[in-house]
Formats: C-alpha cells, sequence, structure tokens
C-alpha cells in the first residue's frame, strides 16, 4: 500500500469514518482495503467480511493477521 502512495502508512485505519461501512466493504473502491482494516478494528470476523465483498477468506486471514500483529505491538508499547 505504501508503495502505491507513501502516505499511506500501510494496512491501516482510516482516521475517518465509513458513512456507510457495509456499503464501503460491499463495493470494490481504491478505499475499500482500509475500510476492511476499520472493519477489523470494529470486531468484524474474517466470515463476515467474506461475506461483504466476498474475497478470499484466505487473503482476508492474511489481513487479519496483520491487524493482530498490530494490536500485539500496541500492547507492548515498546521493544525493550
Amino acid at each position: 500500500l505504501r508503495m502505491v502512495d507513501t502516505s499511506n502508512l500501510g494496512f491501516a485505519s482510516r482516521k475517518k469514518d465509513f458513512a456507510n461501512l457495509d456499503e464501503e466493504l460491499a463495493n470494490p473502491t481504491p478505499e475499500r482495503v482500509f475500510a476492511i482494516a476499520n472493519a477489523f478494528d470494529k470486531g468484524y470476523t474474517v466470515d463476515q467480511l467474506h461475506e461483504l465483498t466476498k474475497i478470499d477468506k484466505w487473503f482476508l486471514d492474511k489481513l487479519k493477521n496483520i491487524k493482530n500483529v498490530e494490536k500485539e505491538l500496541k500492547v507492548a508499547g515498546t521493544l525493550t
């Protein structure tokens, strides 16, 4: 994602809330990947996202793993 646009921080939630998250997930747009990140932060499951997006569960699971690592790093605070 950073290679496409260097202002992106990667697979991270955008600060803005989508007016209708489910609609944003259902329609392929350049913002959908960020809607997926927001959805994981809001507690959506891989199965729920698969139903809305029709994106392969394997790929969604890999994205979920990125969000899980992000949460673990926030809890850890620092590397020391």
